[in-house]
Formats: C-alpha cells, sequence, structure tokens
C-alpha cells in the first residue's frame, strides 16, 4: 500500500524559493534589486534617455561642467559623458554577464568531469591550481597584450581566471554526493552515464552555481574597469565605465566627474550585485550563510 505523502513536509526546492522571496522583503536586497533592474534598463533604453552619439566630437563644448547644458558634462573631447556613460554600461554589463555566463558552463562541464572520473580529477585540478596560481589581472594583461585589445579577448582574459574556481565549487558538490543512495541506485538500474549526470548530478550544483555567478559578475565588471582604465581592456574608441575614468584622469583636478560619475555607476551596480550574491545564497544555502 503506498504512503501518502505528508502534507507537513515541503519541497526543498519550494523552501528555498519561499525563502528567496522572503529576502526581497529585506529594504537593502529589495534596494539593490531596483538599483541594478535601473541601470540595466538604462543600458537597454540608451537611446531614449536623452543621449546622443557618445562618440561625437564636439571642440567648442570640451570639459563642460555639469548641468551646463549638458547633465554631467562634457570630457576633452565635447562628447557628453551622461550619453558615453549609458551607453558604457552596455559593455560593462555585457563583460559581467558574458563572464559569468560562460565560466558556469565551462566550470559546470570540467568540474563533472573530474569530480565523477577519479582518473583525470588529479590532472585536471592541478591545471585548475596552475591557473589560480597566476593573478587573474596579469594574466589578464598578458593574454590582451599578445592578442590586443577588443571585446572578445577581455571577455576571455576575465573568464579564464574565474573557471577555476566554478570548477572546484562543482567538483566539491558532485564528490559528495555521488555515494548517496540515489546515485547508486541509478547506477545499478544501468542509467546511461550522461543522464545520470543531468538527473541526479547537476541539480546538486544549481544553488551554488546561482550564487557564484552572481560573484563571477560581479569582479568581471571591476577587472574589466581595471584593465581598461590601465589602457589594456576595451578599445578607447569604445565607452566603456573603465574607459571613461581613465580618459578623465588627467582633469580629475578641474571636473571630477568624469571618473566619480563612471565610478558611482560601477559602484552602484557592483555592490547591488553582492547584495543580491549574498541574499541568494543565504536563501538557497542556509547551512553556509549559518558558518559565516
Amino acid at each position: 500500500m503506498t504512503q501518502a505523502p505528508d502534507p507537513h513536509v515541503s519541497d526543498p526546492r519550494t523552501s528555498a524559493w519561499r525563502r528567496v522571496r522572503h529576502s526581497l522583503k529585506s529594504w537593502p536586497v529589495l534596494l539593490a534589486l531596483i538599483v541594478l533592474l535601473l541601470i540595466v534598463a538604462a543600458a537597454l533604453l540608451a537611446p531614449w534617455l536623452g543621449t546622443v552619439n557618445p562618440t561625437a566630437i564636439d571642440p567648442a563644448n570640451r570639459l563642460k561642467p555639469p548641468f551646463g547644458g549638458y547633465l554631467l558634462g562634457t570630457d576633452a573631447f565635447g562628447r557628453d559623458i551622461w550619453s558615453r556613460v549609458v551607453y558604457g554600461s552596455r559593455i560593462s554589463l555585457i563583460a559581467g554577464l558574458g563572464a559569468a555566463v560562460i565560466s558556469v558552463i565551462a566550470g559546470l562541464v570540467i568540474g563533472l568531469i573530474a569530480g565523477w572520473f577519479r582518473s583525470l580529477d588529479g590532472l585536471i585540478m592541478r591545471v585548475m591550481d596552475a591557473i589560480m596560481a597566476i593573478p587573474g589581472i596579469l594574466l589578464a594583461i598578458a593574454l590582451v597584450s599578445v592578442t590586443g585589445a577588443s571585446l572578445t579577448t577581455v571577455l576571455v582574459a576575465i573568464t579564464i581566471p574565474e573557471i577555476p574556481r566554478v570548477v572546484r565549487l562543482v567538483r566539491g558538490q558532485i564528490l559528495s554526493v555521488r555515494g548517496e543512495p540515489y546515485v547508486e541506485a541509478a547506477l545499478a538500474l544501468g542509467t546511461p552515464l550522461p543522464l545520470l549526470l543531468w538527473r541526479h548530478m547537476v541539480p546538486s550544483t544549481v544553488a551554488p552555481l546561482t550564487v557564484q555567478g552572481t560573484y563571477v559578475f560581479a569582479s568581471a565588471m571591476l577587472t574589466e574597469a581595471i584593465l581598461s582604465f590601465l589602457g589594456a581592456g576595451i578599445p578607447p574608441e569604445i565607452p566603456s565605465w573603465g574607459n571613461i575614468m581613465s580618459e578623465g584622469r588627467m582633469y580629475f583636478r578641474m571636473l571630477p566627474g568624469l571618473i566619480l560619475f563612471p565610478g558611482l555607476f560601477l559602484s552602484l551596480t557592483v555592490l547591488s550585485v553582492n547584495i543580491l550574491g549574498d541574499a541568494l545564497r543565504d536563501a538557497l544555502d542556509p547551512k553556509m550563510a549559518k558558518r559565516i
């Protein structure tokens, strides 16, 4: 006789998403979500936010102060800072999102292989350790200097140092569940390995990968800004927050807004993503939250 499910026992997945919804009632998390949504909306709706061509040069109106006919002023070439900051958000967000998606997918695949195939585990983890031993910024600068500055090159340079962290996370998760009875039962029933990994292994990595993805997103945006500020990132003709700050450092005493305005957008975005990442961690993995 089949036992009826206990109505008092809740589905872990339902409980997790209930905790996520509950965390949104916290005003710091709600404020961070609103700020991030506004910045994403500004990036998507840039042409309709009172912007002009962000690369248009107007020497007659160079170095204008904020609110003097220009919302945030102009730079040394007469380009509208508001337009450059808004359009630059597209590049910075693409760099963060692209690095997060690529590193999570690549790290998931490599981590699954390392965690399941013990014969390959040692070799894979030694390679990951070697990559992690190299400072991320130096590795990114080296790759950009060899291949040239472009969005694709910067994206690859930012992503490579993040992959080992994801691999270690996935590998640890796989090692913790591969001995579970439901996994052994699936093996005994002759479940094909790809199907076993997809049904029984990947779901256990969703929560930690979601949290890790937010941290990679924020870290990648900062790395892109640092590279562009140092002249080793996005080409100067393409507006990004790092490029705008780099071009404005020579005129900081005269017009500090050339650095402060893009820096403020970058700081708010990174802070918002980190707050949301912490909220997701607390909601999806309460045990980890208690340990921290």
